[in-house]
């Protein structure tokens, strides 16, 4: 049975997910009650100790996540999904260093936002503060379970994860890790709780816990997003799937434009700050398209062109057979594979216009000189991050300087862009007065 008309769901054992998902994360809020006074240097050690055993029990997780790439194999898993659910040892220690620099950083809790005194004599402050339970449901991505318990211990807040079957495997390897450094550390387990056990129910029961789990972050692709942005009623933070564009406009220094288009496009094609769309200025199409086309196509790259810009890619082909006419559809579609729709614009306008009406809100970059034309373009793009002659690959929390993220968000309120420790915390109010009623 679904949990979305208010009915309990239940598990292949007959427990009730509802009521255990409920129990796990009241938990994790009395854990986090006794959690929240803990110092910075506390905090950091705690991340520390985290970072060294993931690291010391790198041989371990990597042999779990063997079996979950083989069985996601097996399966028929695609390229982009496997590049993503891979966590071997040298992911496994970049992991770790992505946990010691989330301890580097300031931590925002107890910051001052603003402040300033009444004509009255009251002080208001308003002060970071953690936001409580942080929820997850995520997909074939088991270096977000590293990601995101240090960035929602450095931030004061605990978590409920759910991490998807496709890396159970790891993601259990990776939580026991995890749990005996909380341990070790004297701090409750309760902390980071995980509901993959309930399988699909756990998710479902997540988005029904109102008051239980204060924010729920989906973090996969289009179709896991929209179930829980339809569906949750626990206060949403939506992370966008990324149907990204780059824009080659006619003042572009074209040495630039394709090491560009394709770092965005093939350095890791399962991501959502891959370029997906390419388009170019006609005043300089039936110059750089064929170029283009050309180091796509030697890259391995299929093009779905539109009509105007197919017999430029067609005419550099060497019987390549990855060409194909563009559809309505292709214009809205994130490929998370070696593909990439290509179209033919009258200008920064029209490049404009046509991403705002197909994008995700997730990142677009635009190659050109013109300062006009840039100023035009990142004034006017309704998107969350907006390059400048830089690959859309760049839109990323470590790259930020974040350590990590909770995940890049295509929405305006509470976030927007990659999510790190200060997007963990809401604010208070404070106000300190001496005697002080109202008139």
């Amino acid at each position: 049975m679904t949990a979305m008309d208010g009915r309990i769901v239940s598990v292949p054992d007959g427990r009730d997910a509802l009521e255990d998902v409920i129990g796990r994360a009241d938990a994790a809020r009395g854990a986090q009650a006794g959690y929240a006074s803990r110092t910075t240097g506390e905090k950091n050690a705690l991340l520390m100790a985290i970072a060294d055993a993931v690291e010391r029990n790198a041989s371990t997780i990597a042999a779990a996540n063997r079996e979950d790439m083989e069985a996601a194999r097996d399966g028929g898993m695609d390229e982009g999904k496997l590049d993503r659910l891979l966590f071997d040892e040298g992911r496994i220690r970049a992991a770790a260093d992505g946990v010691r620099h989330v301890a580097s950083l300031p931590d925002p809790v107890g910051s001052v936002v603003r402040g300033y005194r009444l004509e009255n004599g009251v002080r208001l402050e308003q002060i970071r503060v953690p936001l409580g339970v942080m929820g997850m449901i995520y997909e074939a991505r088991p270096n977000v379970t590293v990601d995101v318990v240090s960035l929602c211990l450095k931030s004061g807040n605990a978590v409920v994860l759910r991490g998807g079957h496709e890396a159970s495997g790891t993601n259990r390897a990776t939580l026991d890790v995890i749990g005996r450094a909380l341990s070790d550390q004297g701090l409750d387990g309760a902390l980071v709780a995980s509901v993959d056990d309930l399988g699909r129910a756990g998710a479902q029961a997540m988005m029904r816990a109102y008051g239980h789990i204060d924010v729920l972050v989906p973090r996969g692709g289009a179709g896991l997003i929209r179930s829980v942005v339809r569906n949750s009623i626990v206060p949403v933070i939506e992370t966008g799937s990324g149907n990204v564009h780059i824009y080659v406009d006619r003042s572009a220094d074209l040495s630039q434009a394709i090491p560009i288009i394709l770092n965005a496009k093939t350095q890791r094609v399962g991501v959502c700050n891959a370029a997906e769309k390419l388009l170019v200025d006609r005043a300089i199409a039936a110059d750089f398209i064929p170029k283009a086309a050309r180091a796509l196509y030697d890259a391995g790259v299929e093009i779905r062109a539109d009509r105007e810009s197919f017999p430029l890619a067609d005419g550099c082909r060497t019987g390549a057979d990855r060409l194909l006419e563009a559809t309505d559809e292709d214009w809205d579609t994130e490929y998370l594979a070696l593909r990439m729709g290509v179209r033919v614009v009258s200008g920064v306008d029209e490049a404009i216009a046509h991403i705002n009406a197909h994008s995700t809100g997730h990142t677009e970059s635009i190659v050109a000189q013109d300062y006009r034309t840039i100023e035009e373009f990142t004034s006017r793009i309704d998107s969350a991050v907006v390059m400048v002659n830089a690959s859309t690959r760049f839109t990323d929390g470590g790259v930020f300087g974040f350590g990590a993220e909770l995940g890049i968000s295509t929405q305006k309120l509470h976030a927007r862009g990659p999510m790190g420790l200060q997007e963990m915390t809401t604010t208070k109010w404070i106000g300190y007065g001496d005697g002080q009623v109202r008139q």
